[in-house]
């Protein structure tokens, strides 16, 4: 493996900045054992970052698939049942318009029925008075045939 550069500091003197971490260190200098270890400890530590980035980021993923997935089954268990209601909805509209037409040709007939029942009512009346007419007719002959009879015998 490659080891990367660490950054260099920038408020090394120029003379500095070319040498380790270890020769710059001021309890022994030139210990080739710190840097590597320093080193190591840098790679396990970039490489554990990069692991724990990885579970993270494949959490987020499994995170947002499950709440999408439990997303999906939320809305088509809403949208079940406004699909059934929406259906329902339809065939009571088509019901109220079956009932609005029978209705009305309830009301048609219905009137027909009433100008038909007027019409017998004024045919019953005039039957009536054409009858009380008849006996009038029939009392007034008769008046008129007393009267002829009692002038003829007397």
């Amino acid at each position: 493996m490659d080891s990367p550069q660490l950054p260099r500091s920038r408020g090394l003197p120029p003379s500095e900045s070319g040498k380790s971490l270890a020769d710059r260190h001021p309890v022994g200098g030139g210990g080739g054992g710190l840097e590597a270890s320093l080193v190591s400890l840098l790679h396990r530590h970039h490489h554990h970052s990069i692991l724990l980035r990885d579970r993270t980021d494949k959490a987020r993923r499994d995170a947002i698939r499950s709440a999408a997935a439990v997303s999906d089954l939320l809305v088509e268990a809403v949208n079940g049942g406004v699909q059934e209601a929406y259906i329902n909805q339809k065939r009571i509209e088509l019901e109220i318009r079956a009932l609005a037409a029978t209705v009305s040709r309830f009301m048609k007939q219905t009137d027909h029925w009433l100008a038909s029942t007027r019409a017998i009512n004024s045919a019953i009346k005039e039957i009536g008075d054409f009858e009380n007419w008849m006996k009038i007719m029939d009392y007034d002959c008769k008046s008129i045939n007393a009267a002829i009879r009692n002038i003829h015998q007397a």
